[in-house]
């Protein structure tokens, strides 16, 4: 009886079991059902609002301004050569690469020897023509007066010849003297004539004197010449470069000793493209006497030197594209020959024009504009010029419409946008223009002159050249402010 009680109350369990899962089972495929029978439930939609930079469109006039690269180039530079074929032995201290030398200063003299000996022998020559000079004007005096003295002998001959011919017409003279009196006339005419002659030899002896004094006179200018040719003069002031002389080594003619540079006439020679080119001819197609300034960026300390373009390039050259255009420097202090310096010039004005940045502007040249119920419209501009960072733009429409500064593949027209800060849709915005500003520039005192100064020539880690430059500045009346607080924060004051 204990074992069927056990058994039958198992299987009472078991089958409670069995219907509570069987309940479960139909509890969670009716919830099933009615989930899959539910239609899905949509939230509203919600327009989304993009935050942009904007920036009000003020037209005005521009003068746009033509950046290019260039290098500084020496307009007078002279070979320094030698005439004359020798040793040298004599060498100045400043006749060496970076010397600085004054108009006239010999740098070097060649052995003077054979060029003295050749002097003296053609002197000699001179003095030699000279008296053969002399002698032949006495001699050529002295014939005159023979002849003179001859015509003289002859007419009192003819006298006396005429005189026996009218005795014998009257019947007093005779033959004899009379042909006597006629063979005197003829030796006496006949003299006439060998003085004429000696005459003439005498006047050939004066030319010939005279021609072999003038070949003596320039055998001696030559002489001289080459005398001075063994002194090597510096034809202007200037620095020196590149020179390979030495004391006492031997050089041959037209060898090249060195270079000398004028520090104070330099230009800069750069290339523009044809269409940059064009918008600096004036209305007659020349090239117009534009100011430039050229700039030398040496680790943030930057020369500048104010110029006029002067002229171009009479052909392209081969393989090359554009044109050649040089400028003459004003005032080129820090700056030598093959340094590349960043050369910038103004265009003429162009008006009715709109500065936007550069990421405003799309390929299909095209800006978004901001609507009265703050979405964006696509505006057609033109694009005139890029400035840097910047682009000159004109458009029908654009004038004091809010402009995007940042174009992006999520903004389109149609878009409904919210600007970004207080200072959205101001001209000036918060963007780095795209022309260089003129740096500031200070006067110094004396004393700040010269400590500054001091600190430069004593720093140890500042290469030369950088040196060189700096001092050049300091020595102008005005000096970047930039340079001076960046020195002066080197030196802690």
């Amino acid at each position: 009886m204990r074992f069927l009680r056990h058994s039958l109350a198992g299987l009472f369990l078991v089958s409670l079991t069995l219907g509570l899962l069987v309940y479960a089972g139909v509890l969670v495929v009716g919830a099933v059902q009615e989930r899959l029978s539910q239609e899905p439930g949509i939230p509203p939609a919600r327009e989304r609002v993009f935050v942009v930079n904007a920036v009000v469109a003020e037209p005005g006039t521009i003068a746009p301004e033509l950046q290019a690269f260039g290098e500084v180039q020496s307009r007078r530079t002279l070979d320094l050569r030698a005439s004359a074929a020798g040793r040298i032995v004599e060498m100045s201290e400043n006749f060496e690469t970076g010397g600085q030398v004054i108009q006239g200063e010999v740098l070097l003299r060649i052995d003077p020897v054979n060029a003295e000996a050749a002097l003296a022998r053609a002197e000699t020559d001179l003095r030699d023509a000279e008296a053969e000079e002399r002698d032949a004007a006495r001699a050529r005096d002295i014939a005159r007066d023979t002849l003179a003295a001859a015509e003289e002998q002859a007419e009192l001959r003819e006298r006396a010849f005429q005189r026996q011919s009218d005795l014998q017409d009257r019947g007093v003279g005779t033959a004899a003297l009379v042909e006597t009196a006629e063979l005197a006339a003829s030796s006496a005419r006949q003299a006439v004539l060998s003085a004429r002659s000696a005459e003439a030899s005498a006047e050939a002896r004066v030319d010939q004197a005279a021609s072999a004094l003038s070949r003596a006179q320039l055998a001696r200018d030559e002489a001289q010449r080459d005398l001075d040719d063994t002194v090597v003069r510096a034809g202007f002031a200037g620095t020196l470069a590149d020179v390979t002389a030495l004391e006492g080594g031997l050089v041959a003619a037209n060898e090249q000793l060195g270079s000398l540079i004028d520090p104070n006439a330099l230009e800069v020679a750069f290339r523009l493209s044809t269409a940059q080119y064009a918008r600096l001819l004036d209305e007659n197609g020349r090239l117009r006497r534009a100011p430039v300034t050229a700039t030398l960026d040496v680790q943030g300390l930057g020369l500048t030197s104010s110029g006029e373009i002067s002229r171009d390039s009479a052909a392209v050259g081969e393989g090359q594209v554009g044109r050649l255009v040089y400028a003459r420097l004003d005032q080129p202090r820090g700056f030598i020959p093959g340094d590349f310096v960043t050369v910038t010039t103004r265009e003429p004005k162009i008006d009715n024009v709109v500065r936007l940045p550069a990421t405003a502007y799309d390929a299909s040249g095209t800006v978004l504009a901001i609507t009265a119920d703050d979405r964006l419209e696509v505006l057609p501009v033109t694009l005139e010029r890029r400035q840097g960072d910047d682009v000159l733009v004109r458009g029908e429409g654009i004038a004091g419409r809010e402009i995007v500064r940042e174009r992006s593949p999520l903004l389109g027209a149609g878009i409904k946008v919210r600007r970004a800060g207080p200072e959205t849709g101001t001209a000036d915005g918060a963007r780095r223009p795209a022309l260089p500003e003129v740096p500031a520039m200070v006067q110094l005192t004396p004393e700040r002159r010269e400590r500054i100064r001091a600190f430069v020539e004593a720093s140890t880690r500042m290469p030369a050249d950088m040196k060189t430059r700096i001092l050049a500045q300091l020595d102008q009346p005005e000096v970047p402010a930039h340079i001076i607080e960046r020195l002066e924060s080197r030196m802690g004051g």
